[in-house]
């Protein structure tokens, strides 16, 4: 799959295309993008989504310190690849880019730009200044261009039409489960394992501190979790724990630390990747280290029942 920040120097040939921000590429998405790849395909035509980086409220509210992404760029990236696609256009987002009416959009970037021959959006899509660009003006251009408009149902689970909303809102509150059914995977942390106080391996719980890079991206709420795994190209299980650390001292911003079972190897400057299967329980401040140890004991047998009792389930 490559993947463009540019339209310059770019050849497209009559692509079959779709657009948005694509947020946690959940079922929904899935459904999109997974008909327009066979589409595409199926035509001998190149696959191609365009998403924007920044996120568009990143620039149209920069004083918005609550924009929340379920994933990390490299995350959605890498989800996209999963699903067969050709090449994701990295649009950059811009003020002056926001001003483009949505007719301008259609004509100067999908016509002469990309030369596009079918273009797919779910059902509530809208784009371009005011957000003015609906189903109805894509297909009103498309039989004046020469373009195909198609567009995809909200996809239901549980008569519950996925939305990105409410995937955040499910992860807000620690609802893991609830999160991966809407998202068709588990919620992934993803990134570099840093050096944290040390305190966990002088209590027999050393653990992997996880630089996640990307400020917007969203954590589930404060708390342990069973977890799965992947480091140095191999899968284990896991606790998590998200918060500020309360007991030994509060810290200012949000940690993700993961004890990992059964391993004890230095991945220091190595990525690691966090899936979350379970939420054991919230935030606690313990009145001593002792306490605090007698509880890791606890979640760690906790999350391994819950480890072996989806493996007998299977």
């Amino acid at each position: 799959m490559r993947i463009l920040r540019s339209l310059d120097n770019s050849n497209f040939i009559k692509p079959i295309l779709t657009i948005g921000t694509y947020d946690g590429v959940h079922l929904g998405h899935q459904a999109i993008i997974r008909e327009m790849v066979r589409r595409a395909h199926a035509a001998g035509k190149e696959a191609v989504l365009m998403t924007f980086d920044p996120h568009p409220r990143m620039v149209l509210q920069p004083k918005d310190h609550q924009v929340e992404l379920i994933d990390t760029l490299e995350e959605k990236l890498s989800k996209l690849e999963e699903l067969g696609l050709d090449t994701v256009i990295l649009y950059p987002f811009s003020q002056e880019f926001a001003s483009m009416s949505a007719a301008d959009f259609i004509q100067t970037i999908l016509v002469k730009r990309l030369g596009v021959s079918e273009v797919h959006i779910g059902y509530d899509h809208q784009f371009g200044k005011n957000r003015e660009g609906t189903y109805e003006l894509l297909h009103e251009k498309g039989i004046e261009l020469g373009y195909s408009v198609y567009q995809i149902e909200a996809k239901k689970i549980d008569e519950v039409a996925i939305s990105s909303t409410k995937i955040r809102n499910a992860i807000r509150q620690g609802d893991v489960e609830t999160a991966k059914h809407y998202l068709g995977k588990a919620h992934v942390l993803s990134g570099t394992v840093i050096h944290g106080n040390k305190l966990g391996r002088t209590i027999g719980f050393p653990t992997a501190n996880i630089d996640w890079q990307e400020e917007t991206k969203l954590l589930p709420a404060n708390g342990v979790y069973a977890v799965k795994v992947t480091v140095l190209g191999k899968n284990y299980n896991g606790v998590m724990n998200i918060g500020v650390k309360p007991t030994v001292q509060k810290l200012p911003k949000l940690t993700a630390e993961v004890f990992i079972f059964d391993f004890n190897q230095d991945i220091y400057d190595h990525t690691i990747r966090v899936e979350f299967v379970q939420r054991l329980r919230g935030e606690q401040r313990f009145d001593s280290v002792e306490s605090l140890k007698n509880q890791l004991k606890k979640d760690e047998e906790l999350a391994r029942s819950v480890f072996s009792s989806r493996a007998v389930n299977k």
